[in-house]
């Protein structure tokens, strides 16, 4: 097959990348990666994409189930393979642009059982590919910096893609509702008593930071992408994303994401990764917002929280940054929310010679600001004491680009909708001088608002 020229069609720029999405979300294997313009200014770019040449699957034993035939035999190698199976040239006048054809979708928190020997208490109870990939060979991107909206693509698929985007293809999709409230899987006493057990393992010197999260869940009915368009507006945030696909089973399963916190951006060999730990609810009034942020900004134990992270990131780029590249040029700073202050820093560092995204993703996977450290102890206690897995909380969402580029967030605010039934996680970090009200209150804060504005 050779190989084929991409085109760059100028489209209106749209302030709301929902306007664009609505022609395309009820495609075969449509996705959306979210800016959260125009409601939070923190993001620039949208991509989003639709029928792609292949899927790949990876399946709870590690093997991988791909539309297209392929010879590598892991994982990792799969994905990688299946990328060069991707056979369209990007037009020279497309640096700026983030994506131009590659791999987009997610990678499950437990994807890191394939990478690390784990412990394997937790339930499956979710019916979840490990990670799910569609190989897209063109792309519909706004730049909201510049005010402007493209679409990537071959000249076949140009025409295809505008027919789609025609008013006239868009379809109403069914209201969305709850029927029934929000509840948690597990008691307020059952909370205490795994804080307690986490509490023994600090103290004991088994680890030094565990990350523990409840899972919620309530009955639906109705469109996800309608549930979605409510959450964006509640509480957008720079690194949203919204798939949706039917399996074998006809079983629709919907990943509604409004994540604040990247994972890795892999950028003409610079990588860098942007962990958030320590967490405010914004204030009622001016007054009382500030003072939070000062709070914030001036716990010793929110700010340790971090630094440990921070640390743990530092060695997983050492692993896969050129030596003496590895530097944070931003420790702890304060970034608000519409619903939270959250403390983040920054990590960077230059991918070494022979080694691409896949390997850096290998490396780092899954983020440790949602494990805790060191990572795979504080992995095998979250297995032993929440009870189920997490799925695609704390995994991964995001891209690799064909050019070697690649931007992750951590699934973080995420929910999974699986038929009638969707579920929310709210976790936080434990050290240990945590207190344990604040630290359940602080799994709420997280997640109150994605509730509430279901609801």
């Amino acid at each position: 097959m050779s190989s084929a020229q991409l085109l760059l069609h100028p489209l209106p720029y749209r302030a709301d990348p929902a306007v664009w999405f609505e022609g395309l979300r009820h495609r075969h294997e449509a996705i959306l990666l979210d800016s959260g313009r125009p409601y939070t200014q923190s993001g620039r770019f949208d991509i989003m994409s639709a029928d792609p040449l292949a899927t790949i699957e990876i399946d709870a034993q590690g093997q991988h189930h791909c539309t297209r035939p392929l010879s590598a035999v892991t994982p990792l190698a799969a994905q990688r393979e299946l990328l060069q199976h991707l056979e369209t040239i990007p037009p020279a006048t497309t640096d700026e642009l983030p994506f131009v054809g590659g791999l987009m979708g997610y990678w499950s928190y437990d994807f890191g059982r394939l990478l690390e020997r784990l412990e394997s208490r937790a339930v499956a109870d979710i019916d979840l590919p490990l990670a799910r990939l569609g190989l897209y060979d063109w792309a519909l991107i706004q730049d909201h910096d510049l005010e402007r909206s493209y679409l990537v693509a071959t000249a076949e698929r140009r025409d295809q893609v505008l027919a789609w985007l025609e008013p006239s293809h868009g379809r109403q999709g069914t209201p969305f509702t709850l029927t029934s409230p929000f509840s948690a899987d597990i008691n307020r006493a059952t909370y205490g008593q795994r804080f307690q057990q986490v509490s023994d393992y600090l103290h004991a010197g088994d680890c030094y930071q565990v990350n523990l999260a409840q899972r919620f869940q309530a009955r639906c009915e109705g469109d996800s992408w309608e549930a979605y368009r409510r959450l964006r507006n509640a509480t957008p945030a720079p690194f949203g994303a919204w798939l949706s696909w039917q399996g074998e089973d006809h079983r629709e399963r919907s990943i509604l994401s409004l994540s604040p916190e990247r994972f890795l951006h892999l950028q003409d060999r610079q990588l860098i990764t942007s962990p958030i730990k320590g967490t405010r609810p914004r204030g009622q009034t001016a007054q009382e917002d500030q003072q939070l942020a000062d709070e914030l900004l001036g716990s010793l134990k929110d700010r340790t929280e971090n630094v440990m992270i921070v640390d743990l990131l530092r060695n997983d780029l050492g692993r896969v940054c050129r030596a003496g590249t590895v530097s944070v040029p931003a420790l702890a700073a304060l970034e608000s929310y519409r619903n939270v202050h959250h403390l983040v820093s920054t990590i960077t560092g230059e991918l070494a010679p022979g080694l691409d995204a896949i390997d850096a993703l290998a490396a780092a996977f899954p983020g440790g600001s949602i494990t805790g450290a060191p990572r795979i102890r504080a992995m095998d206690i979250i297995d032993e004491l929440e009870g189920t897995r997490r799925g695609p909380y704390c995994g991964s969402i995001g891209y690799i680009d064909q050019r070697g580029d690649m931007h992750t967030s951590i699934a973080i605010r995420t929910l999974f909708r699986q038929d009638d039934t969707l579920y929310v996680w709210g976790g936080g970090g434990l050290v240990a001088d945590s207190h344990e009200e604040s630290e359940f209150i602080e799994t709420l804060d997280k997640i109150r608002h994605l509730m509430k504005a279901l609801a």
